[in-house]
């Protein structure tokens, strides 16, 4: 299979970063929906010649519709953060995170929000795609199946960690945004039959698990680095270690990336369910 837009991927990472460095203004303000553009066109590539499949070479419509709900999901977590985002300011003020050196006209600003959170599930499904077919591949382990009780717990544990933060504004809360959807509506996918790790664990795989641990892991570290330098950024405030950084992020939210990852999948893959039962997942 054609890696041809892999290599215009790579083109376009390099591109970004070396006119990142020579100072281009345009470049620098838009560098972080340019350069994951460049991420996710590489990897995609990467998937489909690895496992034959990939949204931009077989699986299109499902490719639209992970962009699409990346998009509508990273706008729930940004209610999480902060719900006055839309001031009149230079800066969007959050609870746990804030930008920098936005776009003043509204319009492309939400141009630049939308495309940059476009990119995020697919990112890190096709890198988890990628290390399913490769350094996962032969992940086993012996069969397991969550007690209905250990279920409904988790469900339980799910719901108040989805409204607690909504409800009570706090900083120390910030754990709950990114486990919070996980506990909830992984054990939903997995009573429907819709693709899970929990179902495949009952299965003794833990090949799409790991993949997505490692893949939440990869995307955070490349997050964290090209946010470092770009002209529009993110910082943090957070009350974990929050001056031990690296690059912006405090060291303790390094530990967040891989179970954000499992959500994402698990959001992905309930909204999904929402419009097609079938219990197929090409990609990941």
């Amino acid at each position: 299979m054609s890696f041809a837009h892999g290599w215009i991927g790579l083109g376009v990472i390099a591109a970004a970063e070396v006119l990142l460095f020579a100072g281009q203004p345009v470049v620098a303000g838009w560098f972080t929906p340019i350069v994951w553009t460049g991420y996710v066109l590489f990897v995609d590539a990467l998937a489909a010649r690895l496992t034959g499949r990939s949204y931009l070479t077989t699986d299109r419509v499902d490719g639209v519709l992970v962009a699409l709900a990346s998009v509508l999901c990273w706008w729930l977590f940004e209610l999480y953060n902060a719900p006055r985002f839309w001031r009149s300011g230079e800066d969007a003020v959050g609870l746990w995170w804030r930008y920098h050196g936005l776009e003043p006209n509204l319009f492309l600003r939400r141009v630049g929000y939308d495309w940059a959170f476009a990119t995020i599930f697919p990112a890190m499904f096709l890198t988890a795609a990628v290390l399913r077919a490769t350094v996962f591949r032969r992940a086993r382990v012996r069969p397991w199946r969550p007690p209905p009780g250990l279920l409904r717990l988790a469900i339980a544990a799910g719901v108040v960690g989805v409204v607690l933060p909504l409800v009570v504004v706090s900083q120390w809360l910030v754990p709950l945004v990114w486990a919070g959807w996980v506990l909830l509506l992984e054990p939903l996918n997995y009573r429907r039959g819709l693709p899970s790790w929990l179902g495949d664990l009952a299965k003794g795989d833990a090949s799409r698990l790991l993949a997505l641990l490692g893949s939440g892991a990869i995307c955070g570290v490349l997050w964290e680095l090209w946010n470092y330098w770009a002209a529009t950024r993110w910082t943090y405030t957070v009350p974990y270690l929050g001056g031990v950084k690296i690059f912006e992020m405090p060291v303790l939210g390094y530990l967040g990336f891989p179970p954000f990852a499992l959500e994402a999948y698990a959001m992905y893959r309930w909204m999904h369910g929402l419009l097609d039962r079938r219990a197929s997942s090409p990609v990941l």
